[in-house]
């Protein structure tokens, strides 16, 4: 395993770190109710995870069962003559908490998971999903959920301060820019860089930069299309998209939601090769990378491209033009049907956590088209989106 020193932290992370979302039935039924399948499968995983260096634990008060999940399993994961607290400098634990309205709700929710995870401290906490401005008013208010937070840093239940974002750049840039914070969790992968200006700002303020989902959010890239398989040779796209986030020292780790032993496998190719290696021209990484930025120059020279520039926001209907336009370049350049899918059909259920309106919601007022740079006809690429791509959800009786 390699490790990178996580910004002014200065704790001493895996590049690749053990997220706890997506173990067996880690959603169902009542989260207080543990099933013996959703501990064993968990066991099973971080066991395993630790054996090869994973020691780099995260998970939410929002993501299911997991906080107690984690509680019930660490102590299980001792080596032989090692005592529970040994077990437990082995293990670092990051939890995430939203916003809170107030000082007293965020102090009951952390000791709840201080509970629930079986700790004595949290050694790095983020405020989980500061998405748009009314998140990051309530962050701040004076005296509420941050103040809660940081007394509990001085009463020793918290080491480290960070924050999680799924909000739009100029947001996230302001708030690396209050210097409120010591790590950012956020969206930045080959076929997302939008953030990279944040991901830069935070590494000239010393940040931890630790990547969300890379190979979900980042492309549902465990079940790529045939096109990306060929392009990615002699890697797997996974393998190309980690080695990517990885190829640029800013980045500290990036999030791997296993459930089973195979999923670790399948990442730790990634990180064998030399990542200083991977920064040459001449190396693996810049082949396959080059072969797939040409997907993108032969889009843009038959006037297909959008550039993500963002330029045609607002939208009168709400619509994440920016958002819709990038699935149809995913979509022509790289066939990647299935993701888009996925994706575009997340609209208008996920509030902050994914904004926007479907794209048949567009009225061709033509207010995005002056705006423009590269002068595509925006409604009726949004149009060809939505008709290709939306999947109705089956009413219940």
């Amino acid at each position: 395993m390699l490790y990178r020193r996580f910004g002014k932290t200065e704790l001493n992370l895996p590049v690749l770190t053990l997220g706890g979302m997506r173990y067996t039935k880690g959603w169902d039924g009542p989260h207080d109710v543990l099933p013996d399948e959703t501990l064993e499968n968990a066991y099973d995983v971080a066991s395993y995870a630790l054996e090869v260096g994973m020691n780099h634990f995260e998970t939410a008060r929002d993501y299911g069962r997991s906080e107690r999940v984690y509680g019930k399993i660490w102590p299980r994961l001792a080596a032989a003559g090692e005592t529970k607290s040994e077990l437990r400098q082995r293990i670092i634990f990051t939890t995430k908490i939203p916003p809170m309205p107030s000082y007293d709700h965020m102090r009951q929710a952390i000791e709840d998971s201080l509970e629930r995870m079986d700790i004595d401290t949290i050694d790095n906490f983020d405020i989980h999903g500061i998405n748009n401005e009314e998140k990051f008013e309530r962050t701040f208010q004076k005296g509420g959920c941050l103040k809660a937070v940081q007394d509990a840093m001085n009463e020793g239940l918290i080491q480290h301060l960070g924050f999680s974002t799924h909000g739009p750049l100029p947001l996230i840039l302001k708030i690396i820019e209050s210097d409120a914070f010591e790590s950012i969790n956020l969206h930045y992968y080959y076929f997302f860089q939008r953030n990279w200006p944040a991901v830069q700002l935070a590494a000239e303020k010393d940040m931890g930069v630790f990547i969300i989902s890379p190979n979900d959010k980042g492309g549902q890239l465990f079940n790529p299309s045939e096109q990306l398989v060929q392009l990615a040779q002699p890697l797997s796209p996974m393998n190309f998209n980690d080695r990517f986030c990885l190829s640029h020292p800013e980045i500290h780790t990036l999030s791997l939601g296993a459930n089973t032993r195979e999923q670790i496998d399948s990442h730790l190719s990634s990180i064998v090769a030399d990542i200083q290696e991977d920064a040459s021209p001449g190396s693996e990484l810049k082949t396959v990378q080059q072969r797939m930025d040409q997907q993108s120059e032969r889009l843009q020279q038959s006037g297909q491209l959008c550039t993500v520039c963002h330029d045609c926001l607002p939208c009168p209907e709400n619509i994440n033009i920016p958002e819709v336009l990038r699935f149809r370049n995913l979509w022509k350049g790289y066939n990647m049907q299935q993701f888009v899918t996925y994706r575009y059909n997340m609209l208008e259920a996920h509030g902050d956590w994914f904004p926007g309106q479907f794209a048949d919601k567009c009225t061709e007022c033509g207010d995005c088209l002056p705006r423009c740079p590269e002068k595509l006809p925006i409604p009726s690429f949004l149009f060809e989106v939505h008709n290709q791509f939306y999947k109705p959800k089956k009413k219940s009786h």
